[in-house]
């Protein structure tokens, strides 16, 4: 089973930054896809950054031009740089893959979730 271990969140002051990264480990297996999702309370979890194999990225609106998705294949981590950061980016940010093992079952797995929290 692929796992997946998120770190890097925490407490940040509006206009701070943080990086969140993510590695996924396990054996036998290629990731298409990952992605940061999150989650603020009282609100349903929304897609934020999403980047393939490729290259390929998403980036929402409500965060274009503040973070950036990035992703080292060979260490199998994804990164969250996030820049300006405002009291609407307060949510929990969880870590998602999608990929198959190499007996070509897909797998779309999720991380613990990490904190981040903007205020002053």
């Amino acid at each position: 089973q692929v796992q997946l271990v998120e770190s890097g969140g925490g407490l940040v002051q509006p206009g701070g930054s943080l990086r969140l990264s993510c590695t996924a480990s396990g054996s036998a297996f290629s990731i298409d896809a990952m992605g940061w999702y999150r989650q603020a309370p009282g609100k349903q979890r929304e897609l934020v950054a999403r980047i393939t194999s490729g290259g390929r990225t998403f980036i929402a609106n409500s965060v274009k031009g503040r973070f950036t998705i990035s992703r080292d294949n060979a260490k199998n981590t994804v990164y969250l740089q996030m820049n300006s950061l405002v009291p609407e980016d307060t949510a929990v940010y969880y870590c998602n893959a999608e990929g198959r093992y190499y007996s070509a079952r897909p797998f779309d797995y999720w991380g613990q979730g990490t904190q981040v929290t903007v205020s002053s």
